[in-house]
């Protein structure tokens, strides 16, 4: 994963910083473009595994069908409400469709860690529970852009 900054590298986010960012923010927004060029943003829930941002995406979604035309994407995570706490991250690549579509829960030893993950995040359970509606695409980032505008000591004054 390359960490692309263009600007602002003293509200860059380590790490340590993104990791933590992520496992706590529940909602992210996620850009895909149609065959037609028309791009569409969606809000999705997901989880971190510490490589891989991974979707949890109804398969009859206009965001599915985009992405079977064309895999590339971006997810953008961000909060705050006053100037000094924006905080976000910016995640860009291609997805990978992983696991049957609808998942049903067939065995599937590289869906254990984010089925896990995400079951215990938004379902307070310990095995994730199938719909049949549902199917994963895995975000592994080539691109990587944070921002935390509490590492400003001087953030202006409106």
């Amino acid at each position: 994963m390359a960490v692309i900054q263009r600007r602002g590298r003293r509200i860059m986010m380590t790490d340590e910083e993104r990791d933590t960012y992520l496992a706590e923010q529940r909602t992210c927004r996620v850009a895909t473009v149609g065959p037609d060029g028309r791009p569409h943003v969606g809000a999705l829930w997901f989880c971190w595994d510490g490589t891989s941002l991974w979707l949890y995406s109804i398969t009859r979604s206009l965001r599915w069908s985009h992405l079977g035309h064309d895999p590339h994407i971006a997810v953008v995570v961000d909060d705050g409400v006053e100037y000094g706490e924006l905080r976000g991250i910016e995640l860009s690549g291609e997805v990978a469709f992983v696991g049957e579509a609808p998942r049903t829960g067939e065995p599937c030893p590289e869906l254990a860690v984010p089925e896990e993950l995400f079951a215990a995040k938004y379902f307070g359970m310990e095995v994730m529970p199938h719909d049949g509606r549902h199917a994963w695409l895995r975000l592994t980032p080539k691109a990587v852009t944070s921002w935390d505008f509490g590492k400003l000591s001087d953030p202006p004054t409106v």
